[in-house]
């Protein structure tokens, strides 16, 4: 089925909102603003690359849970679970739009030494308290329920498989670009080079072909690249491209369940895919910003590093084969690695939805509603997303979310 067509050049001079980054963020917040009764505006989309195949989104695990630290991001992922399971009633119940699942496979925390499983604990205890299932387990409970394991250094666990796992990402935003175009809102592939400000605000956009727009409120869906988009405002944000890998693999011996989303004591983390494997984790050495356009491979990023650690903690894993393999970047933010949501203090009608640090697919759902909410209201009324604020790096606080994988 063919979901979109592809224009290049806007059809008017004029818009009342234009979000520059069509992909989940972007889009997310499109088709919120165009199915909200309430909202009577015209929207422009502009996107680089309508196929999103360098996008973070383009490179996303399409993962979901619950277990974070901090209140606010566990009720984002929470109704983030809604959002999905009651997708098509979220569309306008428009019976082509598919129903979405979950694969509750689940995720699993691992701790080899007691600091952490301390964090474990006290993180569990909060997200105990706002609904989530997650529990904690001994190796005694992890190796009855998954036998495959190898849990010779572990202490303790943390595991939830209610509402955690795997869920069709690029299904909803295929639908959520053709439901927003259904209702009015315009997307083109094109590239904005420019913005003119007059009396701190956003007044025009300066697009690559050419053409210039005059628009009402702006808002930066950018992605890895939000820190270009904002200077062109004189504004500064902590965000930048970081590399993340990404491998799919077959067992020659398969596991005989489902295995969940594991976190690894070393930092990689692995779970099914479909009847096979998916295996990902940050470079080698350090975590450095990267060029927009570096999509290249560490030198035994897999035989060094990925192999070992798989077959170590999966025996089975030690005879496997590459299916595929891609690079994607995190839009990271190196001030406290949470979103940055919401209109700058002084450029009022400039709005961030960035800096989400690998949690963008999960959260899109969320911050979309919250910004649509924003712009038509000017409050949030779902859920308050103001913590994200970018006055909090004015203030010089951080809201730090340990939980990053």
């Amino acid at each position: 089925m063919k979901i979109y067509d592809i224009e290049t050049v806007p059809s008017r001079k004029k818009y009342d909102v234009a979000i520059i980054g069509g992909a989940n963020m972007g889009s997310a917040v499109a088709s919120f603003l165009a199915l909200n009764k309430d909202f009577s505006g015209s929207v422009l989309v502009i996107e680089k690359d309508m196929t999103f195949q360098f996008a973070s989104t383009g490179a996303s695990n399409d993962c979901m849970r619950q277990q974070f630290a901090n209140d606010i991001n566990i009720l984002i992922a929470q109704f983030g679970a809604k959002y999905v399971k009651n997708f098509r009633e979220f569309m306008g119940g428009d019976p082509e739009v598919p129903n979405l699942t979950i694969r509750n496979f689940g995720y699993l925390y691992l701790s080899d030494n007691d600091d952490f499983t301390e964090v474990l604990k006290r993180d569990q205890q909060t997200q105990s308290r706002l609904g989530a299932g997650t529990q904690m387990v001994t190796p005694e409970q992890i190796a009855e329920a998954y036998p495959f394991y190898k849990l010779d250094d572990i202490v303790a666990g943390s595991l939830n498989v209610v509402d955690e796992g795997y869920w069709d990402a690029p299904t909803m935003l295929k639908w959520q670009i053709r439901k927003a175009k259904e209702h009015g809102v315009e997307y083109v592939q094109n590239e904005v080079i420019g913005l003119d400000m007059a009396e701190n605000k956003v007044v025009g956009v300066r697009l690559k072909s050419g053409e210039s727009i005059t628009v009402g409120k702006l808002v930066n869906a950018a992605g890895p690249r939000a820190r270009v988009i904002s200077n062109m405002a004189g504004i500064e944000v902590p965000i930048e491209p970081r590399r993340r890998y990404t491998f799919t693999f077959k067992a020659k011996k398969p596991l005989d369940r489902d295995l969940p989303l594991t976190i690894d004591p070393t930092g990689v983390h692995f779970r099914q895919e479909g009847d096979n494997y998916l295996v990902g984790c940050p470079p080698m050495i350090g975590d450095p910003a990267v060029d927009f356009d570096d999509f290249g491979f560490e030198d035994g990023i897999w035989e060094k590093k990925l192999a070992p650690i798989l077959a170590n903690r999966i025996p089975a894993f030690a005879d496997i084969e590459i299916i595929d393999a891609w690079v994607g970047h995190y839009e990271f933010n190196t001030w406290d690695c949470n979103a940055i949501v919401g209109a700058h203090s002084k450029i009022k009608n400039f709005y961030f939805v960035n800096g989400f640090s690998g949690h963008g697919t999960q959260q899109a759902p969320s911050m979309g509603l919250g910004l649509s909410e924003l712009i038509t209201y000017g409050e949030y009324r779902t859920l308050d997303l103001s913590p994200f604020s970018y006055s909090r790096l004015e203030r010089g606080e951080r809201l730090i979310e340990r939980a990053v994988i």
